[in-house]
């Protein structure tokens, strides 16, 4: 996590609407210059004054799924380029995934992430991979990871497709208390069955057919789905599911959650937003993995979101350089940005109170990622001053050229949303003013 910030005045967020887990009501905040809130209530002052009018003011959001792609990828995106980014959305931790060059399944690199976050705009929380290069063949060091602090474990990219190595993978992370301090920890899960998926670009169904491009069938998330859930059941641990998309992956985790057994999951805003009918431009934006589905899982995501199956909003954060996405369909890599336009997605395709969206981006993420104690708490005198303010009605047209990532790969080009983050305060520091990084 980046280290404290130093400030050297009190800074007052006025007549804002504060929301969090406890509910809604009009407040002013006042953050100390000890990184922490100092005081909620009327009539409050301090030495900076930041307009919250017309404003929701929340515990800053948390993004369980961001690829920073540094070490290895810098021409895509840095730590520091992608914390930028996160902070104009809202987010005050990013979770980082390890599919990096080297991959993050070593203390080494793993310890070199958390220095580089040190100077990032936002937390940096590094993930781990479950097995060593994420070849799906041997475990990674998960107790020494543990140790430094790693609290969730995936191959994000791909499943791990050994069931006998990803129940030995669970039966471990069960008896890692002594090395967390009690904390437990996660294993995520990139479902994805690599003989059904093998060679496939996109979904399977109507529009593959028609393009003639080679999809994926659904089959292949809901399978690894079962069986992660069949094994979290035998093992006790806790499983958590990355980029839910379809119908048949979505009862499943409702299913689960309704026998009590400890599966979480996301939805990212791309899964809820774009079908795979966008794939018939041919434009490599709308590559990503897993692929766009069906209007029918689409609308189960929602509906997962809606009913509480699916815990948290996930960006799945995936930058790449331009020359790679203008490659043909199926030699560009998978991917989207999605930093900056979570929120306003969000908002504007989601039929929820936005008290349920800011649940699904702050503290129910922040819980998974066992970061609760520092993000998305309750805005109350001395918690860390990790905070969001944003107007949920101002409209704006994406851009994505315009974004702090390096890269533009942004599928939302010229889209007219509502809902867009005016400040962040990450430990104390204003970060973003007035829709401005203030570094």
């Amino acid at each position: 996590m980046s280290s404290v910030s130093s400030v050297s005045e009190t800074t007052l967020l006025r007549g804002g609407t504060v929301v969090d887990a406890s509910g809604s009501r009009r407040a002013d905040v006042l953050v100390g210059t000890d990184g922490n809130i100092e005081a909620v209530g009327d009539g409050l002052s301090g030495d900076r004054v930041i307009d919250a009018g017309d404003c929701i003011v929340s515990p800053g959001f948390v993004d369980l799924h961001t690829h920073l792609r540094e070490p290895g990828k810098e021409e895509a995106e840095t730590i520091e380029t992608g914390s930028r980014g996160g902070a104009l959305g809202g987010f005050t931790a990013l979770v980082a995934m390890p599919n990096t060059t080297p991959p993050m399944d070593s203390v080494g690199v793993v310890r070199d992430v958390i220095e580089l976050g040190k100077t990032a705009l936002t937390d940096i929380i590094p993930s781990a991979a479950i097995t060593i290069g994420r070849a799906g063949a041997e475990l990674a060091p998960m107790a020494e990871l543990a140790e430094l602090g790693v609290r969730i474990f995936t191959d994000d990219g791909t499943g791990v497709q050994d069931d006998l190595l990803m129940k030995r993978a669970l039966e471990y992370s069960v008896g890692l208390a002594p090395f967390t301090g009690g904390a437990s920890v996660a294993l995520a899960q990139h479902c994805e069955v690599d003989s059904l998926s093998a060679g496939t670009f996109m979904h399977e169904g109507e529009w593959s057919s028609r393009l003639g491009i080679p999809g994926q069938p659904s089959e292949a998330e809901d399978l690894m789905v079962m069986r992660d859930i069949a094994l979290s059941r035998s093992t006790g641990a806790r499983v958590h599911f990355q980029h839910l998309s379809t119908a048949g992956a979505v009862a499943l985790v409702r299913a689960a959650k309704a026998e009590g057994l400890p599966v979480t999951a996301e939805a990212t805003t791309h899964h809820f937003t774009l079908t795979d009918a966008a794939c018939a431009s041919f434009d490599t934006v709308f590559k990503v993995h897993p692929p766009l589905r069906s209007d029918s899982d689409v609308a189960a995501v929602k509906a997962g979101l809606l009913d509480g199956t699916i815990d948290a909003i996930a960006t799945d954060h995936a930058p790449h350089c331009a020359h790679d996405k203008e490659q043909p369909f199926d030699a560009a890599p998978p991917g989207m940005i999605g930093l900056e336009t979570a929120l306003a997605l969000a908002l504007t395709e989601l039929e929820l109170p936005v008290e349920k969206v800011v649940g699904l981006m702050s503290w129910q993420p922040a819980k998974i990622a066992g970061i609760d104690d520092i993000h998305g708490g309750p805005i109350e005198a001395g918690r860390p001053a990790n905070i969001t303010v944003f107007d949920p009605n101002e409209a704006w047209t994406i851009v994505g050229s315009s974004f702090a990532s390096k890269s533009s790969n942004c599928p939302y080009e010229g889209h007219e949303v509502r809902g867009k983050v005016r400040h962040t305060i990450v430990a104390g520091e204003a970060v973003v003013i007035d829709q401005e990084a203030m570094r």
